[in-house]
């Protein structure tokens, strides 16, 4: 099958990732360097005002969380989908592409119309970087205009948000009345953003609960669940808690979801859910004989879910590609996962916005764990990938962990960027 041109696509995505050039534009997502943050709810008002309110007319679903957020988010939508519910879906990160961001009905917005959109907002995003109290409107901000537009467009029932980052002042805040907000679980990831403390982020993340909402959540500590129950009294929302004693990782996303989708009343059963197997990078296996696997995981609590399912899988040894950026909790990181690890190979990945961590830094820790012949550096990541996956013998294994850039990188080699934009999935075939 001949692949259609998308030099324009490019072209438009090349606009919107450059636009952080212009010197007074306050483009970070960096909420505790700011004396104001409220102004990214206002900017992000301000920017739907002028392009018509397309925010308006949804029954908003809308998750924040450490971890499990986009399990969650994406099993609700498939869920609501089968239930015959038009519902546009709003997610981050993106592995590939980012029409992974925005989908509706199980396909990513047509690349096509992604451009035809960001056409339409040009004279809008000059207008407020001229005139707009705030500025000009940040990426994830005009993405996530993009996706209310499509979702407008494409005429939605329901919309599914998951956060980009925190809760509070994400951009996605500015809806009014969610029918369901809920937080997965809270953990220390982004910290220095949202607050080095479990305590700091719970607080920001419960920012999202509305009045008249009905509030969920799989967390269960119970210093944490008290913010989240005095949050929700606070604004008088309905507080529910998920009983996840005993159930792993990937079974409390799975209650979780359930549960909001037994409220919302289109399923009878908690466990009626349309469950998602080999979802992109989250531990998803894309060959078997022997085992690869393609894990973004970013965090602590992230790396622990790995773990998890590492041990659900029979393999002999275990190869890892890791590169983890340094921001991250890399070292606490490295503690978990390197105890399972027979050999390491240390690698960075593709994006100049993002430092990684440096190959020394890893190694001082690996050598703890691993001798000097098992640590191997490679600058770039597809050679590690190959060297890698030489070594394998037939009943090893090979991880991809660390990073979602990282697996972004790996992930490109079974499923290109042309080949996402054509089929609007990223399934690998």
């Amino acid at each position: 099958m001949k692949i259609k041109d998308y030099s324009q696509y490019y072209k438009t995505i090349q606009y919107l990732e450059n636009m952080n050039n212009i010197s007074d534009s306050y483009q970070k997502t960096n909420l505790t360097s700011h004396p104001h943050p409220e102004m990214y709810l206002e900017r992000m008002q301000d920017f739907l005002d002028q392009i018509g309110n397309p925010e308006k007319g949804f029954k908003y679903i809308h998750i924040t969380g450490t971890a499990g957020k986009g399990s969650v988010s994406s099993i609700i939508q498939a869920t609501l989908i089968a239930k015959g519910k038009k519902t546009g879906l709003f997610t981050s990160p993106f592995v590939t592409s980012t029409i992974e961001k925005i989908q509706v009905n199980k396909k990513y917005i047509d690349p096509n119309v992604f451009v035809k959109i960001v056409d339409f907002l040009k004279p809008h995003i000059d207008k407020a970087t001229l005139y707009s109290r705030h500025g000009m409107p940040s990426y994830f901000e005009i993405i996530f205009a993009i996706a209310l537009l499509y979702f407008k467009k494409e005429k939605c029932e329901y919309a599914v948000l998951e956060v980009g980052l925190g809760g509070r002042y994400d951009a996605t805040n500015i809806i009014k009345k969610p029918l369901i907000t809920a937080i997965t679980n809270i953990g220390l990831d982004h910290t220095q953003v949202l607050g080095g403390t479990t305590d700091m982020i719970a607080k920001d993340k419960v920012g999202i609960i509305k009045k008249g909402s009905h509030f969920f959540t799989a967390e269960d500590n119970p210093k944490i669940l008290l913010i989240f129950k005095d949050e929700c009294k606070k604004v008088n929302a309905l507080f529910n808690l998920c009983n996840t004693k005993n159930h792993n990782y990937k079974n409390r996303n799975e209650l979780l979801a359930g549960t909001i989708c037994h409220d919302l009343g289109i399923i009878k059963n908690k466990e009626n859910i349309i469950i998602l197997e080999n979802f992109p990078a989250r531990f998803e296996i894309v060959e078997k004989n022997p085992f690869i696997i393609i894990d973004g995981a970013h965090s602590v609590s992230k790396i622990q879910s790995t773990v998890y399912n590492l041990e659900n899988i029979k393999y002999n040894k275990l190869i890892a590609i890791i590169a983890i950026s340094a921001d991250k909790d890399w070292e606490k990181m490295l503690k978990i996962i390197l105890p399972k690890i027979d050999m390491l190979f240390i690698t960075r990945f593709n994006n100049n916005h993002r430092k990684c961590i440096g190959p020394k830094e890893i190694i001082s820790v690996a050598r703890k764990y691993l001798t000097k012949e098992k640590i191997i550096f490679h600058s770039d990541p597809i050679q590690a990938f190959y060297k890698a996956k030489k070594m394998m013998g037939v009943k090893d294994a090979l991880l991809i962990t660390g990073s979602f850039y990282l697996a972004g990188d790996i992930r490109e080699i079974y499923c290109s960027e042309d080949r996402i934009l054509e089929q609007r999935n990223s399934i690998i075939k």
